[in-house]
């Protein structure tokens, strides 16, 4: 029984650098990003390549816990139950990633730190997994950047700012019976228990719709009281904020909403993405593929569909649809389709106050296209605005995607 439950963690001790033969990890097509001949370690050849890569692939130092030549070593080595390890002629691991996609990300994000996500929301399948800081597996750096070593779509959590609101508008969806007919009116701020909540704007007489495509604080504020704390929390965990996943067996991590008092203004900012609320880029992308793909989530995975189950039921059709439409019209009336030319996209933005004076950026959502079914989020850390500084990283690498596939 230890055997059948551990063999596979026991393989990877013994490692592939014991065993003859190359072990080569490549992109969906055929790229090599990475192998290995009897503990010597070979790269992509293109630096670029290495750098945006980084992450995902790992190095042979296993610096990277949750990168593929860490987390697939028993792959790597031939490891089955029947035989153990016994490869002697090398073993091919292709990733479902797009290594030129990657490299658009790196390019766009343009030195700052940040997380870059692109999947098929149909199939799961990851194409594009950045992040930043990096270096060059080929020539590492004696004292690299804090975070270098950490993979931040999936192992690290930001406050989410307005992105957050997706998760308050199906709890709203879902539990206010009139909220489709009720109007929200923003006069710049309101008074939370004494707390003044202030709106990016003045946006007066509006309807669930407008106030998401606006982002109000003022209606938001709102909403989450008639949502509830209990509520509220229960959607938090439901569509996936607050839990670890598994990418193919790689932890993710978990979020957090810490439920506030009814009636406080905590509960008001929580349902707006700040207070103490936490989300790993890695959930937002579950979250906003499940509203693509018409509430049923396709699990993310490196290693092509065969290597997860079937899908899981997120949210109802009907929400789902719904959601589809309110995100898409957010780009219809508030983020000018010139910024997305030739994209069918549905997205929400945020920027995100971490208490510092700055703010992260966040962008994601989804292309409304059946040839082209592509979720995406973007976080640049201390980026500022949403929308202007995500925004057209979310462009360049979803331009490239439908270019190519």
């Amino acid at each position: 029984f230890r055997y059948v439950e551990n063999g596979a963690t026991w393989a990877s001790f013994f490692s592939v650098s014991n065993v003859t033969g190359t072990s080569t990890i490549m992109d969906r097509n055929g790229v090599l990003l990475a192998s290995e001949t009897s503990g010597a370690a070979t790269y992509a050849k293109d630096r670029t390549t290495r750098l945006a890569c980084y992450q995902a692939v790992g190095d042979l130092s296993g610096n990277i816990g949750t990168g593929a030549l860490n987390v697939f070593s028993s792959r790597l080595a031939g490891f089955d139950l029947v035989n153990g390890t016994t490869k002697n002629t090398g073993t091919d691991l292709p990733l479902t990633l797009d290594s030129a996609l990657n490299v658009t990300a790196y390019n766009a994000l343009a030195g700052r730190n940040g997380a870059v996500m692109v999947c098929n929301y149909k199939t799961g399948e990851v194409l594009c997994m950045v992040s930043t800081p990096t270096q060059d597996p080929a020539n590492p750096s004696s004292s690299p950047a804090a975070g270098t070593y950490l993979n931040k779509c999936i192992s690290s959590t930001f406050t989410p700012g307005s992105v957050f609101k997706l998760v308050t508008l199906t709890a709203a969806i879902e539990n206010i019976p009139d909220i489709y007919s009720q109007s929200f009116t923003c006069k710049g701020s309101v008074v939370v228990a004494g707390v003044r909540i202030r709106c990016t704007g003045t946006h007066g007489a509006q309807t669930v719709e407008q106030a998401l495509a606006n982002s109000c604080n003022c209606a938001f504020a709102q909403i989450a009281q008639e949502v509830g704390p209990d509520t509220l929390t229960k959607y938090a965990e439901k569509l996936g904020m607050t839990t670890t996943h598994s990418l193919d067996g790689i932890r993710t991590a978990a979020g957090k909403f810490e439920k506030a008092d009814a009636g406080t203004s905590d509960l008001s900012w929580s349902g707006i993405g700040q207070y103490k609320d936490l989300v790993c880029p890695y959930s937002m992308l579950r979250l906003v593929s499940a509203i693509a793909n018409g509430g049923e989530l396709a699990e993310p995975t490196l290693l092509g569909h065969s290597a997860v189950g079937g899908k899981t039921k997120v949210l109802s059709k009907e929400t789902a649809d719904k959601m589809k439409e309110f995100m898409s019209y957010d780009v219809q009336y508030a983020y000018k389709p010139s910024s997305f030319p030739g994209l069918n996209i549905c997205a929400k933005s945020g920027t995100a106050e971490v208490g510092d004076g700055t703010s992260h950026a966040w962008f994601t959502g989804f292309l409304d296209d059946d040839a082209h079914p592509y979720a995406f989020v973007v976080v640049v850390e201390h980026g500022g605005g949403g929308l202007r500084q995500a925004g057209p990283i979310a462009n360049a690498v979803l331009q490239a995607a439908v270019a190519k596939h």
